[in-house]
């Protein structure tokens, strides 16, 4: 590698992807392929940029490690790149108003309650605003939210750690309970106990350590496991519809279908009254586009409304 140093040289940006590249792959194949340009045209690329700065890539056999100036460079160019990202997209949100789009990732509970009232608000209000609506367990949405590949996600606080680059607004709690279909023989009982409730198959997209310690604790000593548990809440309603196994989570998941008389809330059993949390979460830092805005407003307005209803 070149070890001057040449002080009239102007670093540009694609040295400094090139160097980032370079550093995570640890290879000058490997990072010419993954930007596509020839092995000579990157090797000289980082040559320029070592004779501007110094060395800053050791060659130990055939590994290639940064030195210490190179960890130092390579730390201030992936920030500055974020930066210049960020340029670009929020030029482009000034640009485009409110005909962007947003790539929203959704639990399944958000999902069931959100999905067609915001859709069909976008499509009344924002005909030109592109909408994609991902759905899936929190992990997952997460990995994509940090790759870019969506812009925001609606999902149960409880399923999110005290990460440090998460922006999460809290949104209203929602009533949670359980759900049945007509006719079910629950509903023949008077002031069914939790303990009646949990004679029959229980489930359920998901629940909380303590909402589980809750229910071990009315079964006992037989203990507590959720009889089937999926991400896609129209599945568990249809078993509810078609059995006597009951649906536990946010009750206005099952709003439409209960007035439809297709499913029914149970009473609440004494001392068991829950509720569910759902946040609104972005990247922090990251600027929120014009359409993302537009989602949460609507997204909170709908919650709002299930909240007090």
């Amino acid at each position: 590698m070149i070890n001057g140093t040449n002080r009239g040289g102007a670093m540009n940006l694609s040295q400094l992807a090139h160097l980032v590249a370079l550093l995570e792959t640890g290879s000058f194949t490997r990072a010419a392929e993954a930007l596509h340009l020839s092995q000579p045209a990157f090797s000289r690329s980082i040559q320029l940029l070592e004779g501007e700065l110094g060395t800053l890539v050791d060659r130990i056999g055939k590994r290639n490690e940064p030195t210490p100036l190179g960890r130092l460079v390579g730390q201030r160019a992936r920030r500055v790149l974020a930066e210049v990202e960020e340029i670009r997209r929020e030029a482009e949100m000034l640009a485009q108003g409110e005909t962007g789009a947003i790539r929203l990732g959704l639990g399944a509970a958000p999902s069931a309650l959100l999905s067609v009232p915001l859709m069909q608000h976008l499509l009344d209000h924002y005909p030109k605003l592109r909408v994609k609506l991902s759905r899936g367990p929190t992990e997952s949405l997460l990995v994509s939210l940090r790759e870019r590949v969506l812009d925001a996600l609606i999902v149960h606080i409880r399923t999110l750690d005290n990460e440090e680059d998460l922006e999460v607004a809290p949104m209203p709690a929602l009533a949670s309970g359980f759900v049945c279909r007509p006719g079910h023989p629950l509903l023949d009982l008077r002031g069914a106990t939790l303990a009646d409730v949990l004679d029959y198959p229980v489930v359920s997209t998901g629940l909380s350590p303590e909402i589980r310690r809750r229910l071990a604790g009315a079964a006992a000593p037989a203990g507590f496991e959720l009889h089937m548990e999926c991400e896609d809440i129209s599945y568990l309603f249809d078993i509810v519809e078609r059995s006597d196994a009951v649906f536990l989570g946010v009750l206005a998941s099952a709003r439409t279908l209960a007035e439809s008389e297709r499913l029914v809330r149970l009473p609440p059993p004494p001392d068991f009254d829950i509720q569910a949390h759902f946040a609104f979460v972005t990247l922090r830092g990251r600027s929120i586009s014009p359409a993302t805005r537009i989602t949460r407003e609507r997204c909170l307005q709908v919650i709002q409304e299930a909240a007090g209803a």
